[in-house]
C-alpha cells in the first residue's frame, strides 16, 4: 500500500504521486514515514526531505513548514522546495552574508518579525548548501 505525497510551496506543487516512504526533517528530529503511520501534524524545519518513488529515492532541500501526516497520505506544507540543480551555492553564501549584516548592524531596531525573517533566511540558505554539497559528494 503506498502514500500519496504532495508537497506544496507557495509558488506551486512541486511533488504529487505514490510513494514508498518518506524521511521529513521534523522540528525534533528526523521522521520516517510508511504506510499506515500514525496520524499527527508535525513543524518541519529546514534540511533534506527523501521518498521513494518508482523505485528511486529522491532527495529535496526543503524550508520550515509543516507536515500533515495520516495512514495513506503525507501534506508538506513548506516554503522551499529544491533539487540539487537548483541549489546556487553562492547565491545561498551571499544570502547568509546579507542577513548576518543585517542582524549585526540594526539588531536594536528591529522588531521580532523582522529578527525571525532573517534567522529563517540564515537556516534555509544553510540547509540549501550542505544539502548541495551532501549530494555532491554522494555521502
Amino acid at each position: 500500500m503506498p502514500l500519496l505525497l504532495n508537497i506544496v510551496t507557495p509558488e506551486k506543487k512541486v511533488f504529487s504521486d505514490q510513494v514508498d516512504h518518506v524521511y521529513l526533517p521534523g522540528a525534533d528530529g528526523e521522521i520516517g514515514v510508511l504506510p499506515l503511520h500514525a496520524g499527527l501534524v508535525t513543524a518541519l524545519k529546514p534540511g533534506e526531505l527523501r521518498y521513494l518513488h518508482q523505485g528511486r529515492v529522491v532527495t529535496l532541500a526543503i524550508g520550515s513548514g509543516f507536515a500533515e501526516i495520516t495512514q495513506t497520505q503525507v501534506i508538506v506544507l513548506t516554503d522551499m522546495a529544491l533539487e540539487e540543480a537548483e541549489i546556487d551555492v553562492a547565491s545561498a553564501e551571499a544570502a547568509i552574508q546579507r542577513a548576518q549584516d543585517a542582524l549585526q548592524n540594526v539588531e536594536h531596531s528591529m522588531d521580532a518579525e523582522e529578527v525571525a525573517y532573517l534567522q529563517g533566511v540564515i537556516a534555509k540558505s544553510t540547509a540549501a548548501i550542505q544539502f548541495k554539497r551532501k549530494t555532491r559528494h554522494g555521502s
